[in-house]
């Protein structure tokens, strides 16, 4: 097992799930980089029959350690969050500690390094983070999950309701998916010229591999191992040099096309700027024990019942939403409506724009009075009921945007090894894997 970076933050798994679930759910693997190997010689495969291959894999049960791994080049984050000297979270900021935390936890779940175990069968999941000295577990079962941290010697339990009907439940989301399918099929169906037939599945892929051979020059890599497998790779290069982003790589298993690893490398860089995935998989079945839970003695447990709509509920649901739907057809635009951001250039090389100052201005709206608008008390910018930003949590965020940013014409911006973003000086905020020049050219020109 890779060292893993060293830290004062600790993932939990309840931040964990949402990121490591993607590549749990294509069954990725890590590729630091793939490993070329003369005595692998897979079937050969174009571009169309491996992406192909890849999408009709189905795999029901794994194991495997995940690793993330995070060369981003961003300035040192540990003390924004929470409890680092001079940090943004340390003493005197926000009493709020649990979002604190959970900035922290995001922050290094988007940057760090971590290492994780995982299981999965048909019916059940484990993710087991590994800490230095601790882990976080995460068991999930038909109808019931715990989250677990040894270090903390608590057990949450998260059920359904009593009474709670899971496989009605499943079957009526099932139907209301293929009702909702039948319905945009109809609409597109109803839209064709006459004579013609909606595209094949085949089609469609090849179309979008088109549209994409426009801005990338997709291609088949060199066979190699991941976590003790055979695979392909997948190879997808920005046809632009404006672009930070250098290549994306994928391996794909050679025998079940489950995708086994992913990495993005920067432009002129040798080594990925971040990867996450296995470098162990074994696609059987896990042994029953690696579900199993029960919590010791000493712990502290807690239950919580999760809030499942009832079909009466449900159905209402749909009625407001569908009521809703007619009621906005034809109406005028809200003018708290959230402004549409600004796209600058294409491809890889896009730059998103948003007038900040504008969508701060629409939330408010929206939930309340004006940042600007006078508390009870006379002072300006009181949080109380309005969910404005207190004066101390403008300072924090001031402090925070100073630490990670540098000064350029016209406001601040960070450029990482993929990503660069810039805040204008009259509350734009423009993204993109370009460079920052990039980013301020446009800001200035508005091109």
């Amino acid at each position: 097992m890779s060292p893993r970076a060293t830290g004062p933050t600790r993932l939990r798994p309840s931040l964990v799930i949402p990121a490591v679930g993607v590549p749990i759910a294509i069954a990725a693997a890590v590729l630091v980089p793939m490993q070329a190997n003369a005595a692998v010689d897979l079937p050969d495969k174009t571009v169309e029959e491996l992406v192909a291959f890849a999408r009709s894999s189905d795999v029901p049960a794994l194991s495997g350690t995940i690793e993330q791994r995070s060369e981003l080049g961003l300035p040192d984050l540990s003390g924004l969050a929470g409890g680092g000297p001079g940090g943004v979270g340390g003493p005197g900021a926000s009493a709020d500690g649990a979002s604190s935390a959970g900035l922290d936890d995001l922050l290094a779940l988007a940057t760090g390094s971590f290492d994780a175990n995982v299981y999965l069968d048909e019916q059940h999941a484990r993710l087991q983070v590994l800490d230095r000295m601790a882990e976080r577990n995460v068991y999930l079962g038909p109808d019931e999950a715990w989250f677990v941290d040894s270090e903390s010697m608590t057990a949450t339990r998260l059920t359904l309701p009593a009474g709670t009907d899971l496989a009605q439940l499943q079957a009526d989301a099932q139907a209301e998916a293929e009702r909702l399918a039948d319905e945009a099929r109809a609409r597109a169906e109803a839209e064709l010229p006459d004579g013609e037939q909606l595209p094949t599945p085949q089609q469609l892929l090849d179309r979008a591999l088109d549209r994409l051979d426009e801005t990338t020059a997709v291609s088949v890599g060199t066979d190699g191992r991941v976590a003790g497998r055979e695979a392909y790779e997948l190879v997808l290069e920005p046809r632009t040099d404006d672009t930070l982003v250098g290549e994306v790589r994928f391996a794909i298993d050679g025998e079940n096309g489950a995708a086994l690893a992913a990495s993005i490398t920067a432009r002129g860089a040798a080594d990925p700027a971040f990867s996450v995935g296995y470098s162990r998989v074994d696609f059987s079945a896990p042994d029953p024990s690696a579900f199993a839970f029960e919590p010791a003695g000493d712990m502290t447990v807690s239950e919580q019942v999760l809030p499942v709509p009832t079909a009466e509920e449900w159905a209402q649901w749909k009625a407001d939403a569908e009521a809703h739907a007619e009621a906005e057809a034809g109406a005028a635009p809200d003018p708290s409506d959230l402004p549409h951001p600004v796209v600058h250039g294409e491809g890889w090389a896009s730059v998103v724009e948003v007038d900040a100052a504008t969508a701060m201005a629409a939330i408010a709206e929206r939930s309340g009075p004006a940042a600007g608008d006078e508390s009870a008390d006379g002072a300006t910018g009181a949080t109380g009921a309005t969910g404005a930003p207190t004066e101390e949590q403008l300072a924090e965020a001031s402090a925070a945007l100073e630490a990670l940013t540098t000064p350029v014409d016209g406001g601040r911006a960070l450029q990482t090894s993929l990503l660069s973003v810039l805040l204008t000086e009259d509350g734009r905020v423009l993204v993109g894997s370009v460079p920052v020049d990039t980013l301020v050219e446009y800001a200035a020109s508005g091109r």
